[in-house]
């Protein structure tokens, strides 16, 4: 599977082997129990993060694996967001601190 990213003017195809998808679940569990606890967004602190206010999350944590080039960080990062948001296949993700920008599509 591929989730099409788009950061500022870059586009990058962001690979998501199955196994990502297929074992990955533990490591989005994790992700999902820190988010719990409520999560700073851009100047907002959010007390408890919904489905897309996660994967919005996920996704700002998505723009620093890919550009810190850790491809196995972020193919679990996009495995999250497509295992939360099953329908999308693109993500637009705002670079400009209010990660509630991102868009989903």
């Amino acid at each position: 599977m591929k989730l099409k990213v788009v950061i500022e003017d870059q586009t990058y195809t962001i690979r998501i082997p199955t196994p990502v998808l297929e074992e990955g679940e533990e490591f989005f569990q994790r992700m999902e129990k820190d988010m719990q606890a409520g999560w700073q967004m851009g100047r907002e602190w959010v007390e408890a993060p919904d489905n897309v206010q996660r994967c919005q999350i996920a996704a700002d944590r998505l723009a620093d694996a890919v550009s810190l080039e850790n491809e196995t960080l972020a193919s679990l990062l996009a495995g999250y967001i497509v295992s939360r948001m099953p329908n999308v296949k693109e993500v637009y993700i705002a670079t400009d601190g209010e990660p509630m920008e991102t868009d989903f599509r």
